[in-house]
């Protein structure tokens, strides 16, 4: 109850979603506050709102919930009640290139398999595995010459990770062009030189292009490693408009090597950053082993992560 007040800002929305009545979810809420001795939730206008005490619980209700839906769902398979469920949760550039084979292999070997598949980026990805939204989370760590930029936070307490791939970083520039396809030549004076030179200290006087707030933080922090601080021109979450900006002139930027895998651009070209990658992991909560749907999804993951490592030509 505690948890629907926190989703629906009043007693009387929590009771019209759990089919109560008013009064019975008052009456509740407040045998809750005498059982813990503090006072959780506040009133607010024509609505109620959760005290720091109330948001504490309820955020660790949400996690008690969740396993416990998960945990009827791994029992169901386990005596066959279904053939199991697997829900995955990835960021966009994985979302559109390791999933879908691994996916529908998952899906060739096991015909009646519930899969559901959600966007999120990764610090979503690890809430949504914390609540038990998710069995598995697709996230990703940056590195620079052996020195993460994005280390685990306290999200990650509870949750064990498996390695699938490093991939590089690659700093991506507007492509050369001759005027042969129609164009005016581009010339040094409006474009990087070519090929993209490693050293972003040679791109300080250019505008770039931010993506994702993770991305663009870890952006920052090369482009001051290098002396300089960028001047970020556009943000967008989006790798295909990232490309595109970049393409029609208006700035460069970085991009992992699954996401120029995903999309790639004929007006971009791209060059690996020395030292610079980042891990794609997958994550999962709770003591092992695995349920048996579940380690064969991290089995077929590491399979089409080492299988298939994306290459991006220059």
């Amino acid at each position: 109850m505690l948890v629907a007040v926190a989703r629906h800002g009043s007693v009387t929305a929590a009771a019209r979603a759990l089919n109560y009545a008013q009064p019975s979810v008052s009456h509740h809420l407040s045998r809750l506050e005498a059982e813990t001795g503090a006072l959780l939730t506040q009133r607010a206008g024509r609505g109620v709102r959760l005290t720091d005490a109330g948001r504490l619980l309820a955020e660790r209700a949400e996690e008690i919930l969740g396993r416990l839906d998960a945990a009827e769902n791994e029992l169901a398979a386990h005596v066959g009640l279904r053939a199991g469920r697997i829900r995955l949760a990835a960021f966009p550039s994985a979302l559109s290139t390791l999933v879908p084979m691994a996916a529908a292999r998952l899906e060739a070997e096991n015909p009646g398999l519930d899969l559901t598949l959600a966007e999120a980026e990764p610090p979503e990805a690890l809430r949504m595995l914390r609540a038990g939204y998710v069995d598995v989370a697709l996230v990703f760590r940056h590195y620079q010459d052996g020195a993460t930029v994005s280390p685990p936070g306290d999200a990650d307490d509870g949750t064990r990770s498996r390695l699938l791939l490093n991939d590089p970083i690659h700093l991506v520039t507007r492509a050369a062009s001759d005027g042969a396809d129609g164009h005016p030549a581009r010339t040094a004076a409006d474009e990087p030189p070519l090929p993209p030179s490693p050293d972003l200290a040679d791109y300080a006087e250019y505008r770039w292009i931010g993506g994702c707030e993770r991305c663009r933080s870890y952006l920052v922090w090369q482009c001051e490693l290098a002396g300089f601080s960028p001047k970020i021109a556009f943000t967008t979450d989006d790798f295909v408009a990232v490309q595109a900006l970049v393409a029609a002139g208006l700035g460069i930027t970085t991009l992992p090597g699954l996401a120029l895998r995903a999309a790639r651009h004929p007006g971009i070209q791209a060059a690996p950053l020395p030292g610079s990658h980042r891990q794609v992991l997958a994550m999962t909560y709770g003591e092992a082993p695995e349920p048996p749907a579940v380690a064969r999804l991290l089995d077929v993951l590491s399979v089409t992560a080492g299988a298939d490592r994306p290459t991006v030509p220059a």
